[in-house]
Order: C-alpha cells, then sequence, then structure tokens
C-alpha cells in the first residue's frame, strides 16, 4: 500500500527567518555540497515549536544574471524541482522528529539550463544529504 504524497510548498517550509539564515552562513555546523550549477548549504538542528521538519531558501544572484526576468525563471526551476523530490528528504527526517533541515539553494553558473537538467541536479544534491543525515 502505497502511501499519498502531497507535492506542495508552502510559505511555512520557506526559510525567513534573519536569525536562522545567519545560523545557517555563519554558524560552523552547516556543510556545503555543489552539483554544478547548483550549491547547497545545509544544517541539521533541533525543531522547537511547530516548524516544519525542512525549510528552504533559494538565491540566484543578481551578478549571475542581471535581468529579473532570468533569476525569476531559475528560481521557479529549482522551486519546482525541489517541491517534486523534497520526500527524498522528509522520509529520512520522519525517523528523527525532533530535528529540522535549514537548506540554502545557490545558482552558482551565468547560463540558463533546461528544466530536466536542474531537476536532475536538485534531486542529485538532495540524494547525497540524505545519505549524509
Amino acid at each position: 500500500m502505497s502511501a499519498i504524497r502531497a507535492f506542495t510548498f508552502k510559505k511555512e517550509e520557506r526559510l525567513c527567518s534573519k536569525t536562522l539564515i545567519d545560523r545557517l552562513f555563519n554558524g560552523g555546523k552547516s556543510h556545503s555540497l555543489a552539483a554544478f550549477p547548483l550549491r547547497v548549504v545545509y544544517m541539521e538542528q533541533d525543531n522547537y515549536g511547530e516548524k516544519p521538519q525542512i525549510q528552504v531558501l533559494i538565491s540566484v544572484p543578481k551578478r549571475c544574471f542581471k535581468l529579473a526576468v532570468k533569476r525569476n525563471r531559475v528560481k521557479r526551476q529549482i522551486r519546482e524541482a525541489y517541491r517534486l523530490q523534497k520526500h527524498m528528504l522528509l522520509d529520512t527526517l520522519k525517523k528523527k522528529p525532533n530535528s529540522m533541515m535549514i537548506l540554502a539553494f545557490i545558482w552558482l553558473d551565468t547560463q540558463l539550463y533546461a528544466s530536466e537538467e536542474v531537476h536532475k541536479k536538485v534531486g542529485n544534491l538532495l540524494e547525497r544529504i540524505r545519505e549524509k543525515v
């Protein structure tokens, strides 16, 4: 019997807290993986309260794409790829109910890629994170 998965990406799953973002990038317990053109910085921490088990930040720097249209396209591609594949990481974290994962996807290249390519790279990164957790 297969469980029904919700392929959603709600507002609560977005990383907006300045303190959590600072802890992720300035903390010392964060880890980084790259699958060009993407890099992910992630950190596992205790989950206090009613926050979701994974919170995600997506960053496409202005130095990569001057036009906002292109930056938004890349962010949409990353969000969609994460939304469809986040269950890989969620299934692993279900075994640890008191921990949460903070992820930051950062775009590294100055070129646009096909959505299938971005989908593969995000899947690769999520799989590698799952193996390390």
